[in-house]
């Protein structure tokens, strides 16, 4: 028994709207067909959370509470709440402080993370690192964007990639191996130009002229995000392998951000896996962003099995990009 304390996944937990949009209602919204979006993205339908007055917090809360269900314990132990997300319900408080309220997890205190797509394996980076240090017990890490809060649906570049919903895990001490074994997470802030939203922050309040302008939509300059994160995602990945002293043989599953089936395809060429090997569900779900990994995990979990190696990858507007090993704990 290693006295090393590591962070083990110990339950999870998703949740997706009810609302589906499929590529057949976008076709009568933009120039676009169902045939272009899925040889292009590999998208079918994506979620949409509708209704007045819901926002990010809305997802998560039903997320939590199906990993605290599983994990059969309440609210109330649950030391630490992390929350990747670049759609808040608002600036301030945080997201994660409304869910600790919501969920009535009286004892935790926890934080927002932005770092677009990579939010959630920067906050499992993080959680993991609480577990480690041994002053807590319990941390969630959510992964969770209404990603149709801030995409125009005029604009057929954008719309047609994005959806709405939020996946979570439970972080628990681990003393045999099991859990978060290493991330390689990188940041390029210069990539930052070419996916961004540009106003409603401090730079540039909101404003009439800027509702006007359209500038609290996603803005993207597609044909670079995707060279950046092809070679990115794949590099980190490769990389992170090779430091472990591990082959494609012993690695169970690659859990990629579901943001391009062409990039998920090139990152699992580079590291030599099998179709079959790679996670997928970008064909009912769409980018939801920080919510892509964790939903993967929470669909698959039936397929998962106690010591397997399992890497999650990710690329994200900023940039931002990484790699996570991680041993499957049950």
């Amino acid at each position: 028994m290693s006295s090393k304390i590591s962070a083990a996944i110990t339950a999870i937990g998703g949740y997706v709207p009810d609302y589906v949009l499929s590529n057949a209602e976008l076709e009568k919204l933009v120039d676009t067909n169902d045939e272009w979006i899925r040889t292009r993205t590999g998208i079918s339908e994506r979620r949409i959370l509708k209704g007045a007055g819901l926002g990010t917090s809305d997802m998560i809360v039903p997320a939590v509470e199906r990993l605290l269900k599983k994990r059969g314990i309440g609210a109330e132990e649950i030391d630490c709440i992390i929350v990747g997300t670049v759609t808040p319900d608002m600036v301030f408080p945080s997201t994660a402080n409304i869910v600790c309220h919501k969920l009535g997890a009286v004892n935790a205190w926890g934080f927002d993370l932005a770092a677009a797509c990579s939010g959630f394996l920067y906050s499992l980076t993080t959680g993991a690192s609480l577990i480690e240090s041994g002053r807590y017990k319990k941390v969630v890490v959510v992964g969770a964007d209404k990603m149709s809060a801030i995409v125009d649906y005029s604009d057929r570049t954008t719309c047609i990639i994005f959806g709405d919903g939020a996946g979570a895990v439970l972080l628990e001490p681990n003393n045999n191996g099991y859990g978060v074994l290493d991330s390689i997470l990188r940041s390029d802030g210069g990539g930052g130009h070419h996916l961004h939203m540009k106003a409603g922050g401090s730079l540039k309040p909101a404003s009439i002229e800027s509702v006007t302008n359209k500038e609290h939509f996603i803005y993207q300059e597609g044909q670079a995000v995707f060279k950046h994160a092809v070679r990115d995602m794949a590099d980190v990945s490769f990389e992170l392998i090779q430091r472990n002293n591990l082959g494609a043989d012993d690695i169970a599953w690659l859990v990629p951000h579901q943001a391009n089936k062409r990039i998920i395809d090139a990152t699992a060429n580079r590291i030599g896996l099998p179709a079959e090997k790679v996670m997928l569900n970008i064909q009912r779900y769409g980018n939801t962003t920080a919510g892509t990994i964790p939903l993967c995990l929470w669909d698959w979990e039936d397929k998962l099995n106690k010591g397997d190696n399992i890497v999650l990858a990710a690329f994200g507007g900023g940039f931002t990009w990484g790699a996570t090993l991680i041993k499957w704990g049950y």
